[in-house]
């Protein structure tokens, strides 16, 4: 694809005062991280790939199964059974061929969580237990790396700016992780395709305000609620 192809498929955003040639630049220079190529990463995997993010790495450990293709949207019936980075990269490939896409086909934890973050500029974390979320979230504090971060349940969705120019993370919000034998989760309640949508389109928009330094909202946690048609922040 030649500059002016490049022009084009870009010129959308490119025409957004507040991005220009300049922001798409800093887009197509940037490395980002999604940790999870499930509901809300696959939204966020989407987006990004979209917009153009230069270097996207995908962590992830498990296979595509038929019950995640009602929320995992990049993910299809002809992927069943394979990893998630795999599907992820075919989806990314077929999609964007200018996106250098690195698939991380291993759980993140405390032997690998450090090298792997060190080499993104941002962390994108939809991971879906309490374990990884925290160990995420000391591993970008320990290595000042931005982290967005996202979670859903049911009808209810929250997402959060971490760590971003020495702003809170998640600790200062939730000090210590529930018990994960006390939590609920999607396997459990089950969630509408949607809603992972929806928060994880707000988390890619994050990622791409912070890649282009857009204002910022920090210490702040936004609370979606789909049933009522709620959205309301909480500073923290």
């Amino acid at each position: 694809m030649n500059k002016e192809d490049t022009f084009t498929r870009y010129s959308r955003q490119v025409f957004i005062e507040e991005i220009g040639l300049e922001g798409q630049r800093k887009i197509m220079n940037s490395k980002v991280l999604v940790i999870g190529a499930g509901g809300l990463g696959s939204s966020v995997i989407q987006y990004l790939a979209a917009a153009g993010v230069g270097n996207l790495g995908v962590a992830d450990f498990d296979e595509v199964e038929v019950h995640n293709l009602n929320r995992q949207i990049i993910h299809t019936e002809n992927t069943v059974g394979i990893s998630k980075v795999r599907s992820a990269e075919l989806f990314v490939n077929t999609f964007n061929h200018q996106v250098k896409f690195t698939g991380i086909d291993e759980k993140i934890d405390h032997s690998n969580a450090e090298k792997i973050l060190s080499s993104y500029d941002i962390i994108v974390d939809g991971s879906d237990n309490f374990t990884t979320r925290y160990l995420v979230n000391d591993t970008c504090v320990k290595l000042g790396k931005s982290l967005i971060y996202g979670s859903i349940l049911g009808f209810s969705g929250q997402t959060a700016v971490f760590n971003y120019k020495q702003s809170k993370n998640l600790r200062d919000l939730f000090p210590e992780p529930p018990f994960d034998e006390d939590i609920p989760d999607c396997d459990s309640l089950g969630v509408l395709g949607a809603l992972p949508g929806i928060i994880g389109s707000m988390m890619a928009m994050q990622t791409l305000k912070i890649i282009t330094d857009l204002p910022l909202s920090v210490n702040q946690l936004t609370l979606v609620d789909v049933m009522n048609w709620s959205f309301q922040t909480v500073d923290f």
